[in-house]
């Protein structure tokens, strides 16, 4: 069967992969940052998946306000990074995985999860700035990723214990595929900021690293964390670390196995004006 071996997590600031494809990654401001990234790119050379699960949300590229579903999941063989206004980022097609994405879907809906089947979308920056920061420039992503899209732009949000229950629900039908493939699922977004409003520039360093120890070590707790926290503590968009659960809730030790190991954990302030964190949960 299919299995789980590990989740990553990750900030994903459109200004990082601007710095990226600009060639600033040796600037003094940027260098810090960059930097933390490099023991993680070596890790996933040395631990290379199959196929990767990536939770991110989209900025009303794929998805516009007239519609947003709350959870979709790609099911296309190939998705074309997005124009976000100023040109598509220079970065590989992304190569899909419709056998897995697929199954993946039957079964989380018939676990009573209900996703949108998406056959045809751009991916943003939420989804290809992960990527950039784990694999760097190459000429192609090393290899297919099911992009799912969560949706922490339009209230109603999912709660963090839905999304925390629907990492369990995708951990059981990875589990559930009757090819052997090593899955990574990564959980996108966050950490503290803000962008608009009286509180634009927001970071809690204190908030962020609270955030990390609890997903490390009580994530069945974290997940009953309200809305309203997320917003006071760490900014408008500080909401985003829902989809943090969700990668967490399909980890082995949820579901009474052994607790993770912590292969990596970063933080960095400030990247533009958000506070990137970043770790990496062995099972």
């Amino acid at each position: 069967m299919a299995k789980i071996s590990a989740s990553v997590y990750t900030s994903h600031v459109p200004a990082i992969g601007a710095a990226l494809d600009l060639g600033k990654t040796h600037e003094p401001y940027w260098q810090p940052l960059f930097k933390g990234y490099d023991f993680s790119k070596q890790w996933l050379k040395d631990n290379k998946p199959d196929v990767i699960f990536l939770v991110y949300n989209d900025h009303a590229t794929a998805f516009s306000l007239e519609m947003i579903p709350t959870f979709a999941i790609g099911t296309a063989a190939s998705f074309t990074p997005a124009d976000e206004g100023w040109g598509p980022r220079p970065v590989p097609q992304v190569i899909g995985h419709p056998e897995l994405a697929s199954h993946i879907a039957q079964s989380v809906i018939q676990q009573d999860f209900d996703l949108t089947i998406v056959n045809k979308m751009d991916v943003d920056h939420g989804l290809t700035v992960p990527l950039s920061l784990m694999c760097g420039q190459p000429q192609a992503w090393p290899c297919p990723v099911i992009p799912f899209a969560v949706n922490v732009v339009q209230y109603p949000v999912p709660s963090g214990r839905r999304c925390f229950e629907l990492g369990k629900a995708i951990r059981k039908a990875v589990e559930s595929f009757d090819k052997d493939l090593n899955v990574q699922i990564w959980g996108t977004g966050g950490m503290s900021h803000q962008l608009q409003g009286a509180r634009a520039g927001l970071i809690n360093k204190d908030f962020d690293n609270a955030f990390l120890d609890r997903l490390i070590a009580n994530p069945d707790d974290l997940a009953n964390m309200p809305h309203i926290d997320y917003v006071r503590e760490a900014g408008s968009e500080g909401i985003e670390l829902v989809m943090w659960l969700i990668a967490r809730g399909a980890m082995a030790d949820v579901a009474g196995g052994k607790p993770p190991k912590v292969a990596h954990r970063f933080y960095h302030v400030p990247a533009s004006n958000t506070a990137v964190g970043h770790l990496i949960l062995e099972n």
